[in-house]
């Protein structure tokens, strides 16, 4: 095997596919470049066919922390667990493989993709969707290919489009598009979008298929390179689940009986009469039958039923619970759920139920991020819970699932662009969605009751943001777009298609796509309906809550922000930590100081105004002419320190004690007492000059070495009095002159 490279330049960013060098044990492998950002993509084919009713295929993406010049955290030093952003990496990998495989196909297929370059320019997501798809063509292997992902942004400045966008700019886009498929069709879709109108959104999908096109053909060129070098991919063989004619016409001659049982409103119900009705089919089978018949079996029985509800669909207009095709399950909305949390919101819609919690917290409580990605962390944050027993079931309670990752990563999306700044709001948000009970559509929900717990919350967003999920039954030759889907409706159909949005435009999407045949024409009649869907669903939720709570409830934290001068950051931590911890330990309250001087206070109950008061007080700089009462701290033979402020002392002055001369100030003052004071003097040095406001006045005749307070001694005893004798009445004793010292006397 000879190193093949295929370079191309496509729109503006410059590509290399190349293979024939790494990992050649694998069934096939690529190596891809955008700028200096590499991946590896590698696949391997089991050689068995597994005994699976489902197609085995294993998608990872292995973030290596040496790609951005990185040593992992922890104690191993070594990647662990791979970050959300990597699980969501994958899923978009996985999404697009997965339906172009044929129908079934039960040998195991893994693909790795390894990111070794991450040169923090150009994202290491979306090409890794091409060299998976280069790499099964490398190896021979039967699937619709080739397949590509391109991001596609949209100039704020401009207008235009932009194929896969640097970081930087992204920075400058109202548009986060991944489409990926083949040539001919979309297969995946995930948007994130500052509110853009339903027809801009069509717009940019169908600039993102011709985008998707040109590289598929770059693809070709690569594999004709490569077979030229190395000769011709020789096509492997695999046996797939094949059907058996005379299993599938015993199990079809039940085919009025399975549409009869899949008719109901209730769920569990349905599931129950379609369970009994699989089980009386099998038991027309003898022992010897199911054993040699055991796979196509399972096979007709699913296709059984997938059949019967989607000719229910088309050739009726109506579905399983009823409902005609545009038609949107009951809805329940209770906004202020929970007592005491900051802010919660049961949303329903059919069987579908969601409890989202919303929490209010300091900045400095923001997510911080760990990945090869040049992002330090975000501020909103949204976690999806999928708990088994919300579909009725026994199941292991643990860390989230892929699927769980991926439905909360699309409600937070869903809603960032309406979560006001930090200037407007200085919160951290974090949002859980409960799922309570599930029957399709559960991540639309969670959209739904993330908005109805922020507004109870009193987060001012920008508008209220509702959610949808659309499908597809293209069956006989007829197509029929459906809102709302349920469960059944999603296995069994063709289309997965979320939408999310205000009423001003939409905020994100998310489809998986099973259909080939999918016409712009298709496209825009669900972007209708799911505009309608979307504003019938709002329009409930405004009438429970018709915006955000003008205020945060008081269990939630009050935030205050104000910034103070760089040079006073140290007075008000104090050393090691000192004074802030006194100010928080007595207050109750969180204190946050920015590198900048911008200070965040978060208290309950009064505790942040009484903490900003304390740091307002140490920052304070006296001014000539304001009037205090201080505590003297310190006494020198010159004067007292008085504290007029927290760590803020003044200088008073031996000669500004008292009326008359002091002799010593502790004749005057003593440590701990209280004088009123005000300031005369502010150098600019920042020294106090201090002047007592309530001198007392000291006697005229004070003698050596004695002084007075209020015409008494230094211990506040009155001064002597005198008797005389021949008046026999007693008067002050002359107060004696201090003796005069001349020189030579």
């Amino acid at each position: 095997m000879t190193k093949v490279t295929h370079e191309f330049e496509l729109y503006g960013k410059h590509y290399t596919l190349q293979a024939g060098e790494l990992a050649k044990q694998a069934t096939g492998a690529c190596l891809v470049q955008c700028g200096d950002t590499t991946v590896l993509l590698t696949a391997v084919v089991s050689d068995e066919r597994k005994d699976y009713d489902f197609f085995p295929l294993t998608v990872d993406f292995v973030e290596k922390m040496y790609a951005v010049g990185r040593i992992p955290g922890g104690y191993l030093k070594r990647e662990s667990r791979p970050s959300e952003k990597a699980t969501l990496t994958a899923r978009m990998i996985d999404r697009p493989l997965r339906p172009s495989f044929p129908e079934g196909f039960r040998n195991e297929v893994q693909v790795v993709a390894t990111s070794l370059v991450a040169d923090q320019i150009h994202p290491v997501d979306t090409i890794c969707v091409m060299a998976a798809s280069s790499a099964l063509m490398v190896g021979g292997v039967t699937f619709e290919g080739p397949l590509a992902c391109v991001r596609i942004g949209r100039d704020k400045t401009t207008g235009e489009f932009m194929v896969n966008p640097t970081y930087e700019e992204r920075e400058n886009s109202d548009l986060d598009l991944e489409l990926a498929g083949s040539a001919d069709f979309i297969s995946m879709l995930e948007a994130g979008a500052d509110e853009i109108s339903e027809a801009d959104m069509l717009a940019a999908m169908a600039f993102g298929q011709q985008a998707i096109a040109a590289f598929c053909e770059e693809q070709k060129t690569f594999i004709a390179k490569y077979e030229q070098v190395n000769g011709p991919i020789e096509k492997r063989i695999y046996e797939l689940d094949q059907p058996c004619e005379e299993v599938h016409q015993r199990v079809f001659a039940h085919y009025d009986e399975m549409s009869t049982a899949l008719k109901h409103a209730d769920k569990q119900s349905r599931m129950q009469r379609v369970a009994d009705l699989m089980d009386q089919i099998r038991a027309e089978f003898t022992d010897e039958e199911l054993e040699e018949w055991s796979r196509p079996l399972a096979l007709e029985l699913k296709t059984l039923e997938k059949h019967a509800m989607r000719m229910m669909v088309v050739q009726t207009g109506e579905r399983v619970d009823g409902r005609t095709a545009q038609e949107v399950r009951p809805l329940m909305v209770k906004p202020d759920y929970l007592p005491l949390v900051h802010g919660s919101g049961l949303f329903q819609r059919g069987q579908t139920q969601v409890l989202s919690v919303a929490t209010l917290g300091m900045l400095n409580e923001w997510q911080r991020l760990d990945t090869i990605e040049p992002v330090e962390g975000k501020r909103y944050i949204h976690h999806y819970n999928f708990p088994p027993y919300c579909t009725g079931e026994v199941g292991r309670m643990g860390s989230p699932k892929r699927r769980e990752l991926g439905h909360g990563a699309l409600a937070e999306r869903a809603l960032l662009p309406v979560i006001p700044s930090e200037e407007e709001f200085p919160y951290a948000i974090r949002v859980v969605s409960e799922v309570m009970e599930s029957n399709g559509s559960s991540s639309m929900a969670s959209t739904c009751g993330s908005t109805l717990a922020l507004m109870d919350a009193g987060v001012p967003i920008k508008r209220p943001v509702s959610g949808v999920a659309m499908g597809l039954i293209q069956e006989d030759g007829k197509t029929v777009v459906l809102t709302d889907i349920q469960g059944l409706e999603d296995f069994l159909g063709d289309m997965d298609f979320k939408v999310t949005g205000t009423e001003r435009g939409i905020t994100a999407m998310q489809m998986d796509n099973k259909a080939t045949g999918l016409t712009p024409e298709i496209f825009k009649q669900a972007m209708q309906q799911s505009h309608e869907g979307r504003m019938h669903i709002l329009k409930a939720m405004l009438e429970a809550i018709p915006e955000p709570r003008a205020h945060t409830k008081e269990t939630a934290p009050q935030i205050i922000s104000f910034s103070i001068p760089v040079d006073k950051i140290r007075e008000v931590i104090g050393s090691g930590g000192k004074v802030i911890r006194a100010i928080q330990d007595e207050t109750g309250a969180t204190i946050d100081i920015q590198e900048d001087g911008t200070i965040y206070i978060a208290g309950v109950g009064g505790a942040g105004e009484a903490a900003e008061e304390r740091v307002k007080m140490i920052i304070k700089v006296p001014e000539v002419g304001e009037e205090y009462v201080g505590r003297v701290v310190g006494i020198q033979p010159f004067g007292a320190f008085v504290e007029l402020l927290p760590g803020k002392d003044g200088l008073l002055h031996i000669s500004h004690m008292a009326q008359g001369r002091v002799d010593k100030v502790e004749d005057v003052l003593t440590i701990g007492d209280e004088v009123k004071v005000k300031v005369i003097e502010v150098a600019e040095n920042g020294k106090i000059s201090l002047d007592r406001l309530d001198k007392p006045e000291l006697a005229s005749n004070n003698h050596p070495g004695r002084s007075f307070k209020k015409q008494g001694f230094a211990d506040g005893r009155p001064a002597p009095r005198k008797r005389n004798h021949a008046s026999g009445s007693e008067a002050h004793a002359p107060a004696r002159m201090p003796r005069r010292h001349h020189e030579g006397a």
